[in-house]
């Protein structure tokens, strides 16, 4: 049995109640006394912010609830291996992951039971926001854009203290492939409303988001995302040659794809119900960040008012999220991006402009994917040209 805590409010004794300890989950003996004390010791997670805060940093959130909860991500491994040794493989272009199509799309093998488990399980709250993206699309930028506007009442953007400041923008909203693989499902059910996630996952993947939450989606020129993927992989692999990387994404075998599928899984939904999936262009955040900025706020109901436009908020937004100022914080230039990912945070901020593929591209190279994409595209009203 467990034993008593030292000391605890009920708001503390309630966290406990929803936590899955039981003597079979627990990886040996019941916890000893002096965790508990620290346990009890920390704030709680509703102390952290309220709904009209914002969301709480994943990070910080995890110093309450990530040092307890027990996940099994070899067991959800283990339930849908049969299932995933059936699939279609490919090799991801750096040779290191393999790829399976799953319902169309080609997912590393190791989000395969991610995809099953959100599929299943992922209960969207009407407030959560997810952050949706293919990787080398914008999406560091964008969950920090949109972190600072919903917690701009708790954080105000230009404290000295923000969350940003001091955390790469990843760790502050939770990665739903990643809780979904490992089983820790339980994280994001304990975190306060309104919660903030991040995916990778195309739209099919987590049928409940729309209509159930709302999701802001950025897209990229595919050429340009071909680019900062080669830099991204060869981090991992600095031989891979950059035609290696270009044929997989013309294929549509790259992590998450084909490109194409995962962009109109979100354009259709933004068109069908615009209230609840606010479709984004990365060329248009770069072009006009505080325009975006506003327009973000709107669409997950909290706009700018007259007194933060008097204060500069949505400049202070801007300037808290630049790629020059991000780029420089030592949160964003020390540690690595995942355990199982021993890629560099500094490999997040290697550019951040648009165009960058005509120094990489040849003409003709350029002009084959584009006739690929248009193909794909033609008749649903989304272009890159």
């Amino acid at each position: 049995s467990i034993p008593a805590p030292l000391s605890s409010s009920s708001s503390n004794r309630l966290l406990l109640a929803a936590l899955p300890f039981n003597e079979s989950s627990l990886p040996c003996a019941p916890p000893p006394q002096w965790l508990f004390f620290a346990i009890f010791s920390m704030p709680t997670l509703a102390s952290m912010a309220i709904p009209e805060e914002g969301p709480v940093p994943f990070e910080d959130a995890l110093v309450v609830i990530g040092t307890y909860l027990v996940s099994s991500p070899q067991q959800r491994e283990e339930e849908h291996a049969d299932l995933v040794a059936t699939l279609p493989s490919a090799l991801e272009a750096n040779g290191v992951k393999k790829l399976r199509l799953y319902q169309g799309f080609w997912i590393r093998d190791i989000h395969v039971p991610a995809a099953i488990a959100l599929q299943r399980q992922f209960e969207p709250r009407p407030d959560d926001v997810i952050v949706a993206s293919l990787p080398k699309c914008g999406t560091t930028w964008l969950n920090a854009l949109t972190f600072a506007t919903m917690a701009r009442k708790a954080y105000p953007p230009a404290s000295a203290d923000h969350p940003l400041r001091r955390l790469n923008p990843h760790q502050c909203l939770p990665f739903l492939e990643g809780l979904f693989k490992g089983g820790r499902e339980a994280e994001l059910e304990l975190l306060p409303s309104p919660r903030l996630m991040n995916t990778h996952m195309p739209l099919p993947m987590v049928p409940s988001a729309v209509p159930g939450c709302r999701v802001v989606y950025v897209c990229r020129d595919p050429k340009d995302m071909a680019v900062s993927a080669w830099h991204f992989l060869r981090r991992l692999q600095p031989d891979l040659a950059f035609a290696v990387v270009f044929e997989s994404v013309c294929d549509g075998a790259v992590a998450f794809g084909p490109v194409w599928d995962h962009v109109l899984s979100y354009w259709r939904a933004s068109t069908a119900m615009p209230d609840k999936v606010l479709f984004l262009r990365y060329e248009e955040l770069l072009r006009d960040p505080a325009k975006n900025v506003r327009k973000l706020a709107r669409f997950i109901g909290m706009p700018f008012s007259a007194a933060e436009d008097e204060a500069g908020t949505v400049d202070s937004i801007v300037q808290l999220c630049s790629f020059g100022h991000l780029k420089g914080l030592d949160a964003n230039k020390t540690g690595h991006l995942d355990p199982l990912l021993p890629v560099p945070r500094d490999a997040l901020f290697r550019n951040g402009a648009s165009g960058d593929w005509v120094n990489h591209m040849m003409p003709e190279m350029a002009s084959h994917l584009d006739k690929i994409v248009a193909d794909k595209m033609r008749g649903t009203g989304l272009t890159f040209q």
